[in-house]
């Protein structure tokens, strides 16, 4: 059995748009930016940026894929760095039940989430808002009852700090290797296993999925549970990495993420996507947001630079879609 290559077949494909969109930012900025862009340090710049986003983005993009949405992540990145710090550095528990405590209330909130959606019908904008609220209040609540602040130090050696939150090569943060080990594994079970099959089939028809066996239920709560815990696991190594945690911040990630998976060629109806798609989105969203501090750019007209470029990979992944979707249509 011979397998042929065609060009156009793979232009069609969720990530084809995504991979030119990065290609094409990747050869601006390297234009404007000169080499210094392109070097160890540049490439740290925004490859930093990219990792902690791209953890939270990709399972964020499965929701997508799914027809779901999480916007409570936002406010589990504090969660997870405060829960690290406030444990270690204002009672001296063990970094490792500290981390421990902070996955499991990513797994807690996570299947809140997963079943307000499931057992209310309530569409998971509403419900994930919510928990975003309920989550940032009990947050600062508790934080400023303990702690006597918004804030909290904390000291972590070793192993712990080599792991979740340190610099490999001088600049690289150790979330890099993180993001490309979770990519991999999420690679794997999307278009690899019936999983993956799975998440498109709801996104595509969530009805007819169920009709056909398929677990919604289980399904939607496990993707919110992985939203939320790696939201958490982000702002549980951002704590370790910069030594403190403060209850404000973490906002940004809600709508770069989006961002980032709507770059990535996933559709914001459902039902199209990929993994690989995302990270090239979140790189070439990344690559935008610091390359433009390597340019000569008027820092004023930053953010409408970085607008349009974003708004010209978007467009760009809508034309492959459409033209995927119209192929398929075609076949049938």
């Amino acid at each position: 059995m011979s397998i042929t290559f065609s060009p156009a077949a793979q232009l069609r494909r969720p990530e084809a748009g995504a991979l030119l969109g990065l290609v094409a930012v990747l050869v601006f900025f390297g234009f404007f930016g000169g080499l210094s862009f392109l070097e160890l340090a540049g490439f740290a710049s925004w490859f930093n940026v990219a990792a902690n986003l791209g953890v939270i983005a990709i399972p964020v993009g499965l929701l997508m894929i799914a027809g779901e949405l999480d916007i409570s992540v936002g406010a589990m990145v504090p969660a997870g760095a405060m829960i690290t710090a406030v444990l270690t550095g204002h009672y001296g528990v063990s970094i490792w039940l500290s981390c421990a405590a902070a996955i499991a209330f990513g797994v807690v909130v996570g299947m809140v989430n997963g079943l307000m959606v499931i057992r209310t019908a309530v569409p998971s904008l509403i419900v994930t808002l919510g928990s975003l609220f309920a989550v940032q209040g009990i947050l600062l609540g508790l934080t400023v009852l303990v702690v006597k602040s918004t804030s909290q130090a904390l000291k972590t050696e070793g192993l712990a700090k080599s792991i979740f939150g340190d610099f490999v090569f001088g600049q690289m943060q150790t979330m890099c290797i993180w993001w490309v080990i979770v990519t991999a594994i999420y690679i794997f079970v999307v278009h690899y296993s019936k999983y993956g099959n799975w998440i498109f089939a709801m996104g595509g028809d969530k009805v007819s999925a169920r009709n056909a066996g398929i677990p919604t239920g289980q399904l939607t709560i496990t993707l919110f549970v992985l939203s939320a815990t790696a939201a958490s696991f982000v702002g549980m190594c951002q704590a370790i990495l910069y030594n403190s945690a403060q209850v404000a911040g973490g906002q940004s990630f809600i709508f770069n993420s989006i961002i980032a998976v709507v770059v990535g060629g996933v559709s914001l109806t459902g039902g199209f996507g990929s993994v690989i798609g995302i990270f090239f989105g979140t790189i070439t969203f990344a690559i935008v947001t610091q390359g433009i501090y390597y340019t000569n750019f008027d820092r004023n007209w930053s953010s409408l630079i970085i607008g349009v470029l974003l708004l010209l990979a978007v467009l760009m992944n809508n034309t492959f879609r459409n033209a995927a979707l119209a192929y398929a249509s075609k076949k049938k």
